[in-house]
């Protein structure tokens, strides 16, 4: 080939990847949101009252019907990982026991999978998860009926526990059931920040509209929530919390009495607490990303995951030799 035909095939690789990873990557650089100042007197009050978090009070109050504190005691965690599931799904918790939740050390720091559900309305399936528990030792069960509403509820407690139970956890990702995550990229990413507090990242959804319709679950009236947009939040499907976030968030969350999804409550409390999101691509959101061994080794998350693809993904992904560019 000659100059110029090489010139035009190096042209178009570099073409391609500008359309490819282009519009992400001015997402997560360019569009991401400016630092609040903390010269607002509630955020200020908001954050110190974190600071001074007592636990004690806080672990005599707290009845879980089933609890894993035993799970974080004594223990450096690098990464918590608690997947909101759903009381039937016990098929789906195993799947994630042995494909990325098998997970317990990368890098030499330690990770730590935890489940979060509310209470089946089933006392057959109650006592699987009684028998579940015993098992594995790493389901949190809050005292509420797991249901579509109460879902605010079930983000609440994990962070709830979280700050109570697991205080040591330098961070706490919140996922779903449905999720793959890429476990060893998504610690080799936070070993890579060098902002030690505030730490609140995700797909971070910009203007997201309340949802004004009377007959859909997710409802909001105006008068309990006034606001044209929601602050900016990261989507609740995967994101990640530093240890101190949690604290605010759980501390801003008791001035918060809002009925609005859970990632946007989250979001509500962040704001209130003058922590600004922070946007990465490598979070998929609610897409489902095709699989490619290379990307899978690159990416964070990928959403609705059928088990079978999970099994699969997983082996391929977790082993095989590093990737390129």
């Amino acid at each position: 080939l000659r100059t110029h035909q090489w010139c035009f095939i190096l042209f178009n690789v570099l073409l391609f990847h500008i359309l490819l990873f282009g519009a992400d990557l001015l997402e997560e650089y360019f569009l991401r949101s400016l630092p609040l100042s903390y010269t607002d007197a509630k955020a200020l009050e908001i954050r110190e009252r974190a600071r001074r978090l007592s636990l004690d009070p806080q672990k005599a109050n707290l009845s879980y019907t089933v609890s894993s504190a035993a799970a974080c005691s004594h223990q450096e965690i690098f990464l918590l990982v608690l997947v909101c599931s759903s009381p039937e799904n016990r098929t789906r918790r195993n799947v994630i026991r042995q494909t990325w939740g098998n997970v317990t050390d990368t890098r030499g720091y330690a990770v730590l999978t935890l489940f979060a559900l509310g209470k089946p309305a089933s006392i057959t399936t109650q006592l699987e998860i009684n028998e579940e528990s015993q098992k594995h030792r790493d389901i949190i069960e809050g005292s509420f009926i797991d249901s579509p509403k109460t879902q605010t509820q079930k983000m609440m407690m994990s962070v709830e526990w979280t700050v109570t139970f697991c205080p040591q956890a330098r961070y706490i990702l919140k996922t779903d059931e449905d999720m793959f995550v890429g476990i060893p990229s998504l610690a080799g990413y936070l070993l890579s920040l060098t902002q030690l507090e505030d730490i609140y990242i995700g797909r971070v959804i910009h203007q997201g509209v309340p949802n004004r319709d009377p007959e859909s679950p997710g409802f909001v009236p105006i008068h309990r929530y006034s606001e044209e947009f929601y602050p900016d939040y990261c989507d609740g499907s995967a994101f990640v919390m530093s240890q101190d976030v949690a604290r605010k968030v759980y501390v801003a969350a008791q001035e918060v009495p809002v009925p609005v999804p859970p990632d946007v409550f989250v979001g509500i409390c962040a704001q209130k607490a003058g922590i600004t999101p922070i946007h990465s691509s490598r979070f998929s959101g609610e897409k489902h990303i095709s699989y490619n061994r290379c990307c899978y080794k690159f990416i964070f998350t990928s959403s609705n995951m059928k088990e079978v693809e999970l099994f699969k993904d997983w082996k391929e992904s977790s082993k095989g030799e590093d990737c390129s560019l």
